[in-house]
């Protein structure tokens, strides 16, 4: 079974209603379409503390999401958009995967190496792409892999106050976009798990 999990880097802590849940939520049941079974979090909802070691010692709680990561065959990160960059929690998710750059498996490889990534951006506000490109610039270079237009959004209209969770529907263009985006990681993913990366000399 491929599986996915979605951390998702509102601002709102549960159960307060967030537009990066519930595209993280649309992305998921796009994958389930693919197969893929997935599973949420909310990043601020645990003490993840500062920092770029895996774990910063006590009452940090990323370990236990670092765990979930490693076990999961994708990741997907949605994060809203403030003053056109990721929020500062999408930031501390990156940072604390910087850890795994330097980690390796007993062939030399990368921890996150053969793991695919998704990203989803909402916003009232324009900057989606950038953060899309230095979402997976990040996550590019600590080991996972990009599929092929692997990344779904929404922006209101320039100067708009509507969230994408105060849509009465997702437009079209979104959904395909969404489902594209699902069923390219999910055919990544099992290509990955059927031939890995090579060893590391």
């Amino acid at each position: 079974m491929t599986t996915a999990l979605a951390i998702t880097c509102t601002l709102k802590p549960s159960p307060a209603s967030s537009s990066s849940d519930l595209i993280a939520r649309h992305i998921l049941d796009a994958l389930a379409e693919q197969g893929v079974e997935g599973d949420v979090v909310r990043a601020v909802d645990h003490d993840i503390k500062p920092g770029v070691e895996r774990d910063m010692g006590d009452g940090d709680e990323w370990p236990a999401i670092l765990e979930r990561i490693q076990a999961a065959d994708i990741l997907v990160i949605t994060t809203p958009t403030w003053l056109g960059h990721m929020s500062s929690v999408a930031q501390r998710v990156l940072e604390r995967l910087d850890a795994e750059v330097s980690e390796t498996d007993d062939r030399g490889r990368p921890s996150m190496l053969g793991k695919v990534a998704m990203c989803g951006v909402v916003g009232n506000e324009d900057g989606a792409h950038k953060i899309i490109a230095d979402m997976f610039g990040a996550l590019n270079d600590i080991g996972f892999t990009i599929a092929g237009q692997g990344s779904t959004y929404w922006n209101d209209e320039a100067m708009g106050g509507r969230d994408y969770k105060d849509l009465d529907t997702v437009p079209e263009p979104v959904d395909k976009t969404t489902h594209a985006a699902a069923r390219n990681a999910a055919h990544l993913a099992r290509v990955l798990s059927e031939k890995a990366f090579p060893a590391y000399e």
